[in-house]
Formats: C-alpha cells, structure tokens, sequence
C-alpha cells in the first residue's frame, strides 16, 4: 500500500521516486517485518505461555525435558509480521506475489492445524494426512502460478549454462514435489533453540540475491541465468529475512519460544517457491545443504533399521545425533549455522561458474 502511495505522490514530490528502486523497498520490508517481530515478540510469547505451551513430545533426547513448557506456534507471528510487510512494501498488482502469500496461508495452515492436535492430544494430525494436505496446498499453488504467471517449465542446471531441458507438463509434477520437500526438509531441522532459524537466514539471503540477478535483465544476461522477472520477490525475501531475523531474537539458545510446524512448514515452503520461480531450485541442494543432510539422516535412519535391524545415526535428524554424543545445543546450532552460510557462499558461486 506505501508503495503504491509513493508512486502516487512522486509526481509531486521527486523524494518518493526512491520508493521505485527494489533495493529500497527490500531494505523497508526488511526493517518493517523485522520491527514487527521484535516489537511484539514478548506481548506474543505471554500469549502463547497461556495457549501454546508445548507438550512432551516422542524421540527427543531426555535433556529435551526442560523445553516442556516453552510456548511454541511462533510462527504465526512470523507470518503476520511477513504478510504485514508484503502488504505495505510489496506490488500489490504482481501476481508472484500474491501466489507467495497464498503458499504463507496455505501451509501455514496445515503447520497450525498439526500444533494445535499436538497441544490437545499431544498428537499431531497422522504423517498421510499432513502429507496428503501438503500435496492438495502444493498443486493449488503451482496451478495458480501457471494460470497467472505462465511459467518456463524448463530445468536448469548449476554448471551447465546451455542444460535446460523442458519438462513440459511435467513440471507440475516437479514444482509440487520441489514445494513439500522443501517444506518437510525444514520442518525436520527445527528440532534445536535457533538450528532452523538460523539456516533459513542464510537461504533467504542467498535467494533474495538470486531473485534480484534473475529479475535484472543486464544481470541474468550477463550471468547466462535464465530471465526469470523475479525483482518482485526480492521484497518477499526482504520481509521473510527481517520476521526470521526478529524471530531469532526470542528463539536464541535458550529459547523463549518455538517457531512450531506452522512456522516451519510454511516457510519452507516459501523457500522451495521462490527457488522455482527464480528457475534455480535445483541451487537449494547447495545453499540449503544443511536441510537436505538432516532430511537425508532420516532416510538413512529409517531404511537402515527397516532392512538391517540397526540404526546408523544415535537418534534422527542428525543434529540429536550430535547431541547425544555430548555436543552442547547451542554449539551444534553455531556449527551448522556456519555450514549453512559456506553452502549459501558456495551456491551464490555457481552463478557465475556456468
């Protein structure tokens, strides 16, 4: 809405001209998404103690005992303060955008719905019904982009600047399975004070920035990167930086309160949505390295005790493997946030290794 009213008022006045450059409005739904959170973290955090209060849950390390009480569902602020920046900051006529608030409410949803059974029945909603939700919120959401946006439907490659084959309609097929993928990778990291806040900071730096090259023509020529008319996105990215950010403040070893799956799952699934409209989703295995090693750990985990009767790692998702062998929280967050950012380094890399 600023936005819009900036461009209005620039034909009086040549200082809202500067609302028209994407750096400036990324930077304002960066600080706004970010002030939003931390300005009503504490009244959120003295509501949720009172609503959302977490229950004990299964395969968790014993010393997971004290975080009982520490309210959770977090993620609903988040998403407010993401939504009211986008709002304010954002192209209100840009389609991308819209379909980006639609994945936010989508799975956020589901995120909500899978919290709240947990909080009543200290269980959540079945792994075929969460699966089964994502799966119908996925395909709305590509068709949606598709009917709106008409899309590339080829892949692209990282080292390979002349590998784009199309997959046609297929690429439905690929977009929703890029979409709860990314949504569950993320959703299995958040299992530490700050492991997938601090992971989701890198990727949505390092996606804001190739949604900035992939929507610059010059740029994306000059990078042999498909034009993918993302600029709209950046501002997305702004204000999902600045709400993980602000969130991060509360959720810092020792926490104050957890994101829940309605901040994971949504967000995630942000994630695997701006990495396929910016037609580099096959980047996120490198930039987000670190949630492909935790869903991985899973796998391995699961199919190992299945067909061999052992297990590979002490507990699954990885990072409580670390615990258990005596690594403190709070250094297996730092660490992995490190690799994270090495991977987001190294994946900003390959656009100019082509």
């Amino acid at each position: 809405m600023l936005y819009h009213f900036a461009l209005y008022l620039k034909q009086y006045c040549s200082f809202f001209n500067v609302f028209h450059y994407i750096s400036v409005r990324a930077m304002c739904a960066l600080l706004t998404s970010a002030s939003l959170s931390l300005a009503f973290g504490s009244r959120f955090i003295a509501l949720a103690q009172r609503l959302f209060a977490s229950k004990p849950r299964e395969y968790v390390p014993q010393t997971h005992q004290v975080k009982y009480n520490i309210p959770t569902m977090g993620g609903v602020l988040m998403i407010a303060s993401i939504l009211s920046s986008l709002l304010l900051w954002g192209n209100l006529l840009n389609s991308k955008l819209w379909i980006s608030i639609l994945t936010l409410l989508l799975f956020g949803a589901i995120g909500f719905l899978d919290d709240w059974c947990k909080l009543k029945r200290k269980k959540g909603i079945s792994s075929y019904q969460k699966f089964s939700l994502q799966l119908i919120s996925a395909l709305i959401v590509v068709l949606a982009w598709f009917f709106l946006a008409s899309p590339s439907t080829e892949l692209v490659f990282p080292f390979f600047k002349n590998l784009h084959p199309d997959l046609g309609y297929l690429f439905v097929a690929w977009a929703v399975f890029v979409i709860i993928a990314c949504s569950n990778a993320v959703n299995l990291t958040d299992g530490l004070d700050g492991l997938a806040t601090t992971s989701l900071i890198t990727n949505f730096g390092v996606f804001s920035l190739v949604a900035y090259v992939a929507g610059h023509v010059q740029i994306a020529n000059y990078l042999q990167i498909p034009f993918a008319g993302t600029s709209e996105l950046v501002i997305l990215g702004g204000a999902l930086l600045g709400s993980t950010l602000g969130f991060l403040w509360y959720n810092a070893y020792p926490a104050q309160i957890f994101m829940g799956d309605v901040g994971s799952i949504a967000l995630g699934a942000i994630l695997g949505l701006i990495a396929l409209m910016t037609k580099q989703e096959l980047l996120f295995v490198i930039a987000g390295g670190l949630f492909v090693l935790e869903t991985l750990s899973v796998i391995l985990q699961v199919l190992s005790f299945k067909y061999r009767g052992k297990r590979i790692f002490k507990m699954a998702p990885i990072h409580h493997h670390f615990e258990l062998i005596g690594w403190p929280e709070s250094k297996i967050t730092i660490r992995f946030a490190i690799i994270s950012i090495i991977l987001g380094l190294l994946a900003l890399m390959t656009l100019k290794m082509r």
